[in-house]
């Protein structure tokens, strides 16, 4: 099975230029915790609701004023649209991720593939729950 069998593809995504503010709004409209960030068609990051809080509500940084640009995770992990299922969850449980961007041969967006998605449609059980377990492992702090 490959990841566009059972990926999402119609994703809301966000500019780099967009603020924060306005990021976190359509998280809410939309209910979801991360947005892809794309330069036209091209995925440059991905912004969480956890980057929102971490790199700059706790820095003080103005929301109407702060870029997303300034806050999203650069170089964000992506898997293929023609890439095994199998293999995505596997990378998704060694990196702890819940969701992947799935971008096409030509390095444009064209969904993305979520933890709920694999456990509703992948078929291998067993794969799926064992990122699960590596996904819900509680990580070490980063500081000293």
């Amino acid at each position: 099975m490959k990841i566009r069998d059972i990926m999402t593809r119609q994703v809301e995504v966000v500019r780099p230029d967009d603020t924060i503010r306005s990021a976190a709004r359509k998280m809410d409209q939309f209910n979801v915790g991360m947005l892809p960030v794309c330069d036209g068609q091209t995925l440059v990051g991905v912004l969480t609701d956890r980057d929102i809080t971490v790199r700059a509500t706790s820095a003080g940084l103005a929301p109407d004023q702060c870029k997303v640009s300034e806050v999203m995770t650069a170089e964000p992990r992506y898997c293929y649209e023609d890439d095994a299922v199998i293999e995505v969850t596997r990378l998704m449980g060694d990196l702890q991720i819940r969701r992947v961007p799935v971008v096409d041969a030509n390095d444009r967006l064209t969904g993305i593939v979520a933890l709920g998605d694999l456990a509703t449609d992948a078929k291998d059980d067993a794969a799926v729950g064992d990122a699960l377990d590596r996904i819900s492992t509680p990580s070490e702090p980063d500081r000293t």
